[in-house]
């Protein structure tokens, strides 16, 4: 009988694979780090093939650090980094291209010439999403544009698009399954939200020839099959899938209508489950799908901002301020508050609500008298603040407050940044047990398609909180802080 789901978590700067068990404990975990590529200002790149190292060797680590045979494994789920665009041969199964990560905003000139076309409103009608080089759709044009011999191979159907679950697919099959979930294909500004197929008016919008595109399919049943690999055996159905946020808000348990939480990664995202009709929003935020399962869709409301725990990556790597990520909280800690200083971190432009892909990152406040303390602590507020801001947005969108934030992802194990989080929102933040939810997610999806559990009830009971975190500061200190931070981003 197996005993686990073998869940593989293929992030921005690393591939996590982790076991699963029937009570949702994590039973072991492994995560190997890939190159980031930067060839110009903006531009963000990955290697597939350093994906796809990553993912064998993380895996293989998992089995053997753990003693489990491959009988053992029930169902593989995959998650992974939304947006992010490959392209590679059918035949050899060899990319052509660098992968573009969502980052990259090497295609701002082609959303702009599509705004000032004024594209922009049907393609959101349709997509639920704005025009913005953080999407799939624009970087697969500029690929496209670039390449002319690339644009004739994709007529031909020679090549295969895909977000990083298609790659990964691809790669477990021996090349024989090409498909999607809905939840990402529903990031690529290619997907109608209501139809949840390609859509053909979108495709001419973007100069995408269709034999480029993998089947869309629901985020809980099998797709596939392993074939041919040399860390697994043939055989092991691949059965669940979610883009990164969307797999969060599944693990987090959020399946009713109204529960909302927020993944604090390299950037952060909030999310919230608006049931089974798209909603639309008025304060910049974005319409998505969420899952399918069973022929039921659920869709949700998402902000995006682009640095969260990049932020403080920033800190260590280039101002040298801390030596590790995790010591960010400690020099934080030694100071009450930011001294004044605040800190916009809009180090890739802003995202949501505002969409400002000019935007940069911007210090304010500085004295004589400022430390290195008051800057990790304006970091952190920082990170917050960009989260009221998402969540003031979806607020007035449902005309009615957040009731309590579900919290995870790695800066969430960051305890003052939490309890700033709720005391700049002034509600409860609830922060799980397993903070791998993103994982966990995909875990589950995959779980239900092979009936390893029976239902989103069993999965409900099973998650626990580890910490709620209270609001503890006064009005005063909330409303001097969201002036000076408003003021600040206006400038930014």
């Amino acid at each position: 009988m197996a005993d686990y789901i073998l869940a593989i978590d293929q992030g921005t700067t690393g591939t996590t694979a982790l076991l699963v068990g029937r009570d949702l404990a994590v039973h072991g975990k492994q995560t190997v780090d890939f190159p980031q590529l930067y060839p110009r200002p903006g531009w963000v790149e990955h290697d597939p093939e350093e994906i796809w190292h990553s993912t064998r060797k993380a895996v293989r680590q998992l089995l053997e650090s753990t003693g489990t045979a491959a009988g053992q494994i029930a169902a593989i789920g995959i998650t992974n980094q939304r947006e992010t665009t490959v392209l590679w041969e059918r035949v050899s199964s060899r990319p052509v291209a660098n992968a573009i990560v969502w980052q990259c905003r090497r295609s701002a000139d082609i959303c702009n010439e599509l705004k000032t076309a004024g594209l922009e409103p049907a393609v959101r009608a349709k997509t639920g999403l704005v025009l913005d080089p953080y999407f799939s759709a624009t970087k697969l044009t500029w690929l496209l544009r670039e390449q002319p011999e690339l644009q004739r191979q994709a007529r031909d159907g020679r090549l295969a698009f895909g977000t990083i679950d298609s790659f990964l697919v691809w790669r477990l099959t021996g090349g024989k399954v090409h498909v999607t979930d809905v939840s990402n294909a529903s990031r690529t500004l290619l997907m109608d939200l209501e139809s949840l197929q390609w859509d053909a008016d979108l495709l001419r919008t973007f100069s995408v020839p269709a034999p480029l595109l993998p089947e869309i399919k629901p985020s809980s049943t099998v797709y596939g099959k392993t074939a041919g690999l040399d860390f697994l055996p043939d055989g092991i159905p691949v059965a669940g899938m979610a883009g990164d946020q969307q797999a969060a808000l599944f693990g987090q348990a959020c399946f009713r209508p109204g529960e909302s939480k927020c993944t604090y990664g390299t950037g952060a995202f909030l999310l919230e489950n608006t049931g089974s009709r798209p909603v639309a929003s008025r304060n910049g935020l974005l319409t998505t799908v969420a899952w399918q399962i069973d022929g039921q869709t659920s869709y949700a409301m998402e902000g995006s901002s682009f640095i969260a725990g990049a932020a403080v990556q920033w800190l260590r790597d280039g101002l040298g301020l801390v030596h590790t990520a995790a010591e960010i909280e400690t020099l934080a800690r030694q100071v009450p508050d930011s001294g004044g200083v605040v800190f916009v971190p809009a180090l890739t432009g802003l995202g949501a609500p505002h969409w400002n892909s000019g935007a940069r990152g911007l210090i304010s406040g500085i004295t004589r008298g400022t430390t290195a303390a008051h800057l990790a602590r304006a970091t952190l507020e920082g990170i917050a603040l960009q989260i009221v801001d998402l969540c003031q947005a979806m607020a007035d969108d449902k005309g009615e407050p957040l009731a309590v934030l579900k919290v995870d992802g790695g800066a969430a194990q960051n305890d003052l940044l939490m309890q700033l989080q709720a005391d700049l929102l002034d509600k409860p933040v609830s922060r799980p047990q397993t903070v791998e939810t993103t994982a966990l997610g995909a875990a589950m999806l995959a779980g239900l398609a092979v009936g390893f559990w029976h239902g989103q009830a069993e999965l409900a009971a099973s998650w626990r909180e580890e910490r709620c975190f209270t609001p503890q500061a006064d009005v005063e200190w909330r409303k001097e802080l969201l002036g000076r931070w408003n003021a600040a981003v206006q400038r930014a």
